[in-house]
């Protein structure tokens, strides 16, 4: 993995954030580059793992999948323990240290309400480590931040790479054998080409084409996966935030176009919205919160979590 980027491979590992399909010639029509400048710069990237391609499934599209997020209070000495155990589990998307090192904050896809009880009533209570959770279903996670670029592309270069919008999401899917396992190719390397997922899924590579394009942008999301702090952003914060439910819509979907934002989901629990935010630094930060959110009158109270180390993201382990 690589540990220092300088501007051009900033710029296309935000290009890829924002559309992570976008071919070479995309991206550098996108950011006025030669396309063979991109090629000799993305390609390390992507080769070294700094910049990783997956697939993450909707869950509106799976109704045995049971998004929840937790709050997990555990004892300090033991804490980076519990963070690597819920990194190694499969069902796991994301990972953070939160705060002043004795709270994580985990993101879940449960195989069914049997899984979830099990993990609540059975799993977290006999890990001694654990002092205690809060558990918060996610009701509806906004599509726009995945078009994200960390505020390192002009609107312009973000709509020049011809964003693909999400299509209608169908209200289920009952994913047969070929497309588990254009799903599971996809999720290992989500810039696969057709010949490569027909061949992992048996099937000829102009039926992966159709398969997959039917399953990208609906039952499963494309997203690019880097080190936010390679990029030159070195604050990132989870506000969990109150709002007056006749306004909660309205609110998501204001807060999910915010260029600091790169996550926003409705919640069931006392805090009602949980947003990821990524900025510069803390004077970023602040600036968000005193100004940005000022202005949503909606808005009733926040608690604000700063993400000090991130162990998994978009269901990839993060490097060491």
């Amino acid at each position: 993995m690589r540990q220092l980027l300088d501007e051009t491979d900033r710029r296309i590992a935000a290009a890829l954030l924002a559309v992570p399909l976008a071919s070479w010639r995309e991206v550098a029509t996108a950011l006025s580059l030669s396309e063979r400048t991109v090629v000799r710069r993305a390609g390390p990237l992507l080769h070294a793992g700094t910049i990783r391609v997956t697939a993450v499934r909707n869950p509106r599209c799976f109704p045995g999948l049971v998004p929840l997020a937790l709050r997990i209070r555990c004892r300090p000495r033991q804490i980076l323990t519990v963070a690597a155990a819920l990194a190694r589990r499969p069902d796991t998307v994301w990972v953070d240290l939160l705060g002043g090192g004795d709270e994580l904050s985990t993101v879940l896809f449960l195989d069914g309400p049997e899984a979830r009880n099990t993990l609540l009533l059975r799993d977290l209570p006999a890990t001694k480590a654990v002092d205690s959770w809060t558990a918060h279903t996610l009701l509806q996670a906004s599509p726009v931040p995945f078009g994200w670029t960390g505020g390192l592309l002009t609107a312009a270069e973000a709509d020049a790479l011809g964003r693909r919008p999400l299509t209608a999401m169908p209200t289920a899917l009952a994913p047969d054998s070929v497309d588990n396992a254009l799903i599971q190719a996809l999720t290992a390397n989500g810039r696969a080409s057709y010949i490569e997922l027909g061949r992992q899924a048996g099937i000829t590579p102009l039926v992966a084409r159709r398969r997959s394009d039917r399953l990208v942008g609906h039952a499963v999301r494309l997203v690019a996966e880097v080190d936010l702090a390679l990029l030159g952003i070195g604050c990132e914060a989870l506000l969990w935030i109150q709002v007056a439910p006749g306004a909660l819509r309205r609110t998501a979907s204001k807060l999910s176009n915010h260029p600091r934002v790169r996550f926003a989901a409705v919640t069931t629990g006392p805090a009602n919205l949980l947003v990821a935010v990524a900025a510069e630094d803390l004077d970023a930060l602040y600036e968000l919160l005193t100004d940005s959110l000022d202005a949503v009158k909606s808005v009733s109270a926040i608690e604000t979590t700063p993400i000090l180390r991130t162990f998994k993201r978009a269901g990839l382990l993060r490097p060491a």
